[in-house]
């Protein structure tokens, strides 16, 4: 296909991989600053779900992977496809110990099954989408 598969965004985090790692696969830490409110299974094959009040919508996950405390990964439903759609992308979350603290780099791909104008939609939608939620981790760790 003629346009990208994947988004990849890192950022370097001034807390330890230990407390990065509460924020990505715990309940409490998932709705705090990806969603309002969040529930997990963590475990490969385990369900997750977030949900957002202010516009009411709602994401189900599938927990793919999971190496504490270096990597989680869930698939879920891709943005802008119709509610019904077995499409989804994987999301993966990689933690890498710094001096500083925490290196963490997220992946989302998935997006190369797509065609041409579901793609623009979804990919467009999760490159800003991973731009705002990053920020929201960073101020979610910085708070505590």
């Amino acid at each position: 296909m003629g346009f990208p598969d994947r988004i990849e965004r890192t950022i370097e985090l001034a807390h330890p991989p230990a407390r990065v790692w509460a924020a990505l696969t715990t309940a409490e830490g998932l709705g705090s600053w990806f969603g309002n409110e969040a529930g997990i299974e963590l475990r490969p094959g385990g369900t997750a779900w977030m949900r957002w009040k202010e516009n009411e919508f709602s994401a189900d996950m599938r927990v793919e992977r999971v190496e504490e405390p270096r990597v989680f990964g869930f698939t879920w439903h891709i943005y802008g496809l119709p509610e019904g759609d077995p499409r989804r992308t994987y999301v993966e979350f990689t933690l890498e110990p710094v001096a500083a603290g925490t290196r963490l780099t997220v992946v989302e791909s998935g997006f190369a099954q797509l065609t041409d104008d579901a793609h623009k939609t979804a990919f467009d939608g999760n490159t800003r989408g991973w731009s705002s939620e990053l920020g929201e981790l960073v101020d979610y760790l910085d708070a505590a």
